[in-house]
């Protein structure tokens, strides 16, 4: 019997089919892939291609995406900062489920602040954390601009908005980052395939 944050007289119940279990019938290794950086830095782009490459090649991918969480799981937050760090905590619970699923989680946040991505990687007891950092220029990201964002956010109309008057912590310790290459942004085909060389690399796609 245990007492979790505000859960009293609480139990934890086992499955009688294990991690390993379920992971040797997706025939891969479950895991998250955090991806990181500014808006419109490219990480739905690259989570989308790679959940297709992923998938081309007979595994079992998942995206959890920060706009879609917050249309249901996170519609109840804000931004201010409290309410991104709880955001950012229920999605990191929800992906750690995942790859304990036996899934290779797709987690594509702008999860602007380190101390809140350290905790999500925490979160899993056998370090089956990748962190893609999308270290593009804000420059660049504002240019884009895909949602507009950034032009309401210089226009005063958004506030606490990430790169512009709240901060973004640059990671310390990714294991991938997609920078541009001579000025130029690679093509989502190959920051997928970057990803997907790492993940075979480390035994995430078990043949």
């Amino acid at each position: 019997m245990s007492t979790i944050g505000n859960s009293t007289n609480i139990f934890w119940q086992e499955s009688p089919i294990g991690k390993i279990e379920r992971q040797k019938l997706l025939n891969q290794k479950g895991c998250v892939v955090w991806i990181t950086g500014l808006s419109g830095s490219g990480k739905s782009t690259l989570a989308c291609s790679l959940s297709r490459e992923l998938y081309v090649r007979g595994k079992l991918p998942y995206i959890l995406d920060g706009d879609n969480l917050r249309h249901g799981l996170n519609k109840d937050l804000e931004f201010k900062a409290e309410d991104r760090t709880e955001n950012i905590r229920r999605v990191g619970e929800v992906a750690k489920l995942f790859a304990d699923a036996g899934l290779i989680c797709i987690a594509s946040l702008i999860s602007p602040y380190r101390k809140d991505r350290d905790a999500c990687r925490a979160m899993l007891p056998d370090s089956n954390f990748v962190q893609v950092y999308m270290n593009m220029p804000l420059a660049l990201c504002e240019k884009r601009d895909p949602k507009g964002l950034y032009k309401l956010a210089r226009a005063g109309k958004i506030k606490g908005f990430t790169g512009i008057d709240d901060p973004y912590d640059l990671p310390l310790n990714c294991e991938i980052e997609i920078n541009q290459k001579g000025g130029v942004c690679p093509m989502p085909s190959a920051m997928a395939g970057e990803v997907v060389t790492y993940l075979e690399d480390k035994g995430y796609l078990q043949d």
